[in-house]
This record gives structure tokens, sequence and C-alpha cells, in this order.
């Protein structure tokens, strides 16, 4: 499981989220000492508030090595944010926050 960094503030109504996901990435186009090296990418994220899917995302091989969102979503300080994902090796991972 890829380690994730998410953290959420709100201001005046709005929690802007900022998440790393350390994952490779990896395209299953690149080639390593003349092999291929195998697919490993993020194929989906939902971040949900309060339990409430607010952002539901189709992620591609094209997105970079660790790759960084930031996202804003109307809410209030103490609200709670979690980040899922699958990839394409059928690994999830999940983090929930408490806005700050």
């Amino acid at each position: 499981m890829a380690k994730i960094k998410l953290k959420s503030k709100a201001r005046k109504g709005v929690i802007i989220i900022k998440a790393l996901i350390k994952h490779p990435m990896e395209t299953g186009l690149r080639k390593k000492k003349g092999k291929l090296v195998p697919a490993n990418h993020i194929e989906h994220m939902v971040i949900l508030h309060n339990g409430n899917k607010v952002i539901d995302a189709d992620i591609g091989s094209t997105v970079s090595q660790n790759p960084f969102f930031k996202f804003r979503v109307a809410g209030a300080k103490g609200d709670t944010i979690k980040l899922e994902y699958k990839d394409n090796l059928g690994k999830t991972g999940s983090k929930t926050v408490k806005s700050k």
C-alpha cells in the first residue's frame, strides 16, 4: 500500500484538501536494463466529505510518480475528509483526516 499524506484546512466555508500519494505510477512502457517495467498506476480515486462522495476521479498512467492533488469543497472545521484509491494491480489505500 502506498503512503498517503492528506491535509485539510477549513477557511470561510471552504475546505482546501491537499493529497500526496507515494506511488510509482509506472505506465508499462518504460524500459529498465532492456526489459519493460510492469504497469503500476492509480486507476481510481475518491474523496469523501463526511461520508458523502464529493470527488470521483479516474486517473491514468500518464500522471507523474508520487502524484499531488489539491481540491476545494464546501465545509467547516472538524469535518471528516477521506481519500480512497485503487491501482491497476488491485491494491487499495485510504486515509482519513479531520479538517482543521
